[in-house]
């Protein structure tokens, strides 16, 4: 299989169908074709070969889902770089990937002369902004006009299609090549169930599309003949915008994005009938949430998906009809139809229903292993079967619990606490908005379970308040013994929370470390 097939596909069959629209901006698949052929055709010049990294800063556009297509079909491997990283992580992505050249727009071209002095690797800066291209840069625009349009050189199969970096939730990002088997598995399984895309409909990109959950949307949408709609990033108010005047079916959120939208006053006073299909990822949807979501968007079928940058990314899908089950709505769903998936023991056998293990995945959305971390890729990959580091159970009917990241487990006096069980429970305080647990250092335990809250607007709740709350629902054990209010919980680029970022003053002068 290759990254590119479904363009040709698409040429042969509707090239005069809507591919992008980006703010009024508006492209043919015809136009796109070209464009991405000229762009292919303008980095060769530069002296991009097969298998060289390429890469994008920038925020979600139309021109992204061109170079999404166009260094693939040159042969080339992406590198679609975390906008939310710091100058350092972003440079040391650059250099170990040995990326030669970058796309960046008006948001992000003030970081050009920095990378370049840090990154020797880098040999060209491309500018794909709207404004007049800055002297030092190469203009996208101007690359594609000065280029007539080069042939697809056909790449796929097990070939590199691209290095995509982890958020880096529980220690450095690392970089995990994924082939174009690798990427169309995952996106053809999830299809296969008819329930992730409306064919030919319009999809809304408000998610950043570094991130692989929104690459693998592109994908997704390109094999079943959707329409782009493009907003640079997510605000309730951009959303609901396009939503009605693109009249957009698909979307792709987080659950606090669907909490932002429910909660948006203009939400209320506007048709958003026409949304079909809302596919979340990154945690699990409450109970309350999604009623409020069904009521808000009354004709929408809800998938949650669960993955990793390292299955391509999906995993497991709870889909539509599961959602009718509240008893399900802490579960991540079944294993996709392109893969299975296990829980297992430290020693790798499989642990009977219901009980706690590693949560492992085989199939060939599985990557081909880390950016040179030979040692790393063989701790992950197992017997084929990848390794997520994430701990969870599986019942009667094979749906998957997740329960937390393993190396997020606290143990104290010698019991394990699962975070995740008492987040869940924290999280049905009114009070409570927002919540992580994590375990700090406790001379008489160990590690002790403390809390990182973030309230409601105006709430009022004190520690005795939360414990004798948390006592109602967990064991006493489990209870947090020690709490801190915050005004955000500092998330990676996937909208999860970096508990080791939470950790780290607590840690960093201990023997122990931050893991």
């Amino acid at each position: 299989m290759q990254f590119t097939q479904w363009l040709h596909r698409a040429l042969q069959q509707d090239p005069n169908r809507p591919i992008t629209i980006d703010q009024g901006r508006e492209r043919t698949v015809e136009q796109f074709a070209d464009r991405v052929a000229r762009l292919a055709a303008g980095l060769a010049s530069l002296g991009v070969q097969p298998g060289d990294r390429v890469g994008m800063l920038s925020l979600n556009s139309d021109r992204y889902v061109e170079y999404l297509t166009a260094v693939p079909w040159l042969g080339a491997a992406l590198n679609a770089v975390n906008i939310r990283w710091s100058l350092a992580e972003i440079g040391y992505s650059l250099r170990e990937s040995g990326t030669r050249v970058l796309l960046v727009d008006d948001v992000f071209k003030a970081a050009a002369a920095p990378l370049r002095t840090a990154c020797a690797c880098l040999d060209t800066v491309i500018y794909c902004g709207d404004g007049p291209t800055p002297d030092d840069m190469t203009g996208y625009e101007h690359l594609l006009a000065a280029h007539e349009p080069i042939g697809d050189t056909r790449t796929g199969g097990a070939s590199l299609l691209g290095v995509f970096y982890t958020g880096g939730t529980t220690g450095n990002p690392k970089g995990v090549m994924l082939s174009h088997d690798n990427v169309l598995t995952s996106a053809m399984g999830s299809l296969s169930t008819g329930n992730f895309l409306t064919r030919g409909g319009r999809l809304l990109h408000s998610a950043p599309m570094f991130h692989m959950a929104d690459f693998s949307a592109v994908m997704a949408g390109n094999l079943s003949g959707s329409t782009h709609v493009i907003i640079p990033s997510f605000t309730p108010q951009g959303v609901l915008d396009a939503i009605v005047e693109h009249d957009v079916q698909d979307m792709l959120l987080v659950p606090t994005m669907i909490q932002m939208l429910v909660d948006h006053p203009a939400a209320a006073e506007l048709d958003l009938s026409g949304i079909r299909g809302i596919t979340y990822g990154a945690s699990v949807i409450s109970e309350a949430v999604l009623q409020r979501a069904k009521q808000v968007f009354p004709n929408a079928r809800f998938t949650q998906a669960y993955g990793m940058t390292e299955v391509s990314p999906v995993a497991t899908l709870l889909l539509p009809d599961d959602h009718d089950d509240p008893a399900l709505l802490r579960s991540a769903g079944r294993a996709a139809p392109h893969c299975e998936v296990k829980i297992v023991d430290p020693d790798d056998n499989e642990v009977p229903r219901g009980e706690i293990g590693e949560v492992i995945v085989k199939g060939d959305n599985v990557m081909l292993g880390y950016w040179e971390l030979p040692d790393e890729s063989a701790k992950a990959i197992r017997g084929g079967w990848m390794h997520t580091g994430d701990a969870g159970r599986m019942d009667d009917r094979g749906y998957v619990y997740i329960v937390d990241r393993i190396k997020d487990m606290v143990v104290t006096g010698g019991e394990n606490v699962y975070s995740a069980e008492v987040e869940n429970a924290l999280a049905k305080h009114p009070a409570v908005a927002a919540c992580a647990v994590i375990g700090i250092p406790d001379e008489q335990w160990g590690e002790r379970v403390h809390a990182v809250i973030v309230k409601q607007t105006e709430a009022v709740c004190c520690d005795s308040d939360l414990q004798e709350h948390c006592r109602a629902h967990i064991a006493n054990y489990k209870v947090p013994r020690s709490f801190e209010f915050v005004d955000e919980l500092p998330l990676s680029g996937a909208g999860k929370i970096l508990k080791r970022v939470l950790r780290q003053k607590y840690w960093e002068k201990r023997d122990a470390g931050v893991s």
